[in-house]
């Protein structure tokens, strides 16, 4: 029954996230009302991460049933997260069962250990429902600190990792990860001094980019852990776009550059505009639209100058 469900919530958020790319909502209420009537757990509501599909679609849409029943599910699934536990129940039951006597010998300390060894293994076998946070417990906890900056810090990185809502569909401990990825700054620099508030906002202003929720994303999904969230480079947590763009810039740089060097056309009828020589080699090059003129890349042969112009 729970592998039907599943694929049946993956099913549905397949198609949102199809609508919410053709930002063409028809049918997203159909589709609501049917993820509305499937019994909802944490554990598909992390597996199939149709919470996201469901911010989307509340985003793109106009139609206000729409956006109301999509809120609605939205903060129905939030209550799971919030309930103490969040399914601990069975988990709990099986913690019991170790517990209850099977001899004499119960209350002897041999017995007494291998209960505890017995539930600490039950445990251990569903980390899934032993907390809501399971990616964050993966990682040591930060330690508490009364410094004012830096609790102001850890604050502000927390923020910035709810900007989306995406936080409520994966289910991370925003504030955890923030204290988290504010000690491996601390710990690096080993004071507050500019330097370290340079790198936490930098930190923060990449995380709050609209325009590069995978960032985001991938940190609340621990796809990114908080310690290389600490020291990734402007590069590194650059969004696709401006990845590809400068990209781009460079591969158009490093054409200029050769194009300008190699081979070409001596010819005296440029001027230097450094040693006002006239030993000059050009190239022509069309690197723009075919109806553009051609750019002429042209060498200074005498000091090395390089130039160009459409």
């Amino acid at each position: 029954m729970g592998k039907k469900e599943e694929d049946e919530i993956i099913r549905i958020a397949k198609k949102m996230d199809k609508m919410a790319q053709k930002k063409n909502g028809a049918g997203a209420l159909d589709l609501l009302k049917e993820l509305r009537s499937i019994p909802m757990t944490l554990e598909l509501l992390q597996s199939t991460r149709i919470g996201m599909s469901v911010n989307a679609i509340r985003k793109q849409s106009t139609d206000d049933e729409v956006t109301s029943l999509a809120k609605s599910l939205i903060k129905s699934w939030k209550k799971l997260l919030d309930e103490p536990g969040g399914g601990e129940k069975p988990s709990d039951e099986k913690r019991k069962e170790p517990t209850t006597p099977v001899s004499p010998s119960q209350g002897s300390p041999e017995a007494k250990e291998e209960s505890s060894s017995s539930s600490n293994s039950s445990s251990k076998s569903e980390p899934a429902e032993v907390s809501t946070n399971t990616l964050i417990n993966t990682f040591p906890r930060a330690p508490s600190t009364s410094d004012s900056i830096r609790i102001k810090c850890r604050e502000l990185l927390a923020n910035a990792l709810q900007a989306g809502d995406d936080y409520i569909a994966i289910g991370a401990d925003c504030d955890e990860l923030g204290a988290q990825i504010e000690e491996v700054i601390f710990q690096e620099f080993k004071n507050t001094d500019m330097k370290y508030k340079n790198r936490v906002r930098s930190r923060i202003s990449n995380l709050k980019d609209m325009k590069n929720p995978n960032l985001r994303r991938t940190v609340l999904c621990g796809s990114v852990t908080p310690e290389r969230m600490a020291r990734m480079t402007a590069e590194e947590m650059a969004s696709d776009e401006l990845k590809e763009m400068r990209k781009n810039l460079t591969k158009e740089a490093v054409r200029d550059h050769q194009m300008a060097t190699t081979g070409g056309t001596q010819t005296d009828l440029f001027t230097c505009g450094k040693c006002k020589g006239k030993c000059c080699t050009y190239t022509q090059v069309q690197t723009r639209s075919a109806d553009e003129p051609m750019t002429t890349f042209v060498f200074c042969n005498e000091c090395g100058n390089r130039w160009k112009f459409c």
